[in-house]
């Protein structure tokens, strides 16, 4: 089915397969992907969700967030959601990084098994108006700090993602992030 998505244990293997909503509606552990975008000045591309999305509607975020159908490729998934939500056609490579985090988003619940991804990109995205209703680039240091003051204005999985790494202006969490211990970071709700 279109809406399908892959359901996952805490190790990643694959267990079956479930109705996207129904799945965040019972909050069950599922396959997912965020794409950072930067660019050749080290700025990290931003989305503001569509005020029509399922949750976090108006909230800034990564570039793209999804999750791989069930039989789906990660890399190729990403590449082709990524096209979809910002017209945006690069590569996109995994940072080894991957974290499970589990939080309540109005009635529903994100419970991921995110696999973190990056590509570089220096234009101007065609955003989707379905998906995301703005854009911009912005330095790690100021995303961060601007994080700190204004938590409500940025998803949870993405305050997450940010919070990792340094403070440096030229530094993005694909260059400093490291392999967390899955445990660790499942602990991360809100």
């Amino acid at each position: 089915m279109e809406d399908d998505i892959l359901l996952v244990d805490e190790n990643n293997n694959p267990i079956g397969a479930g109705e996207k909503m129904d799945v965040h509606r019972r909050g069950v552990l599922h396959r997912a992907f965020s794409i950072l975008v930067h660019n050749s000045k080290k700025e990290m591309l931003l989305q503001r969700r569509a005020a029509a999305k399922y949750h976090c509607p108006g909230q800034w975020s990564n570039a793209c967030c999804s999750h791989p159908a069930p039989g789906d490729h990660l890399l190729l998934a990403a590449r082709r959601r990524l096209k979809e939500e910002m017209g945006i056609s690069i590569p996109v490579k995994e940072t080894g990084v991957e974290f499970i985090y589990k939080v309540k988003v109005g009635d529903l619940t994100e419970y991921e098994y995110d696999h973190l991804l990056y590509g570089q990109f220096d234009g101007e995205p065609k955003i989707n108006p379905q998906e995301a209703d703005d854009w911009k680039w912005m330095a790690f240091a100021d995303l961060r700090k601007d994080m700190k003051r204004n938590p409500e204005f940025y998803t949870p999985w993405f305050r997450l993602i940010a919070s990792q790494g340094d403070n440096a202006v030229e530094q993005i969490p694909v260059a400093r992030l490291e392999k967390y211990e899955i445990k660790k970071l499942a602990a991360y709700s809100n």
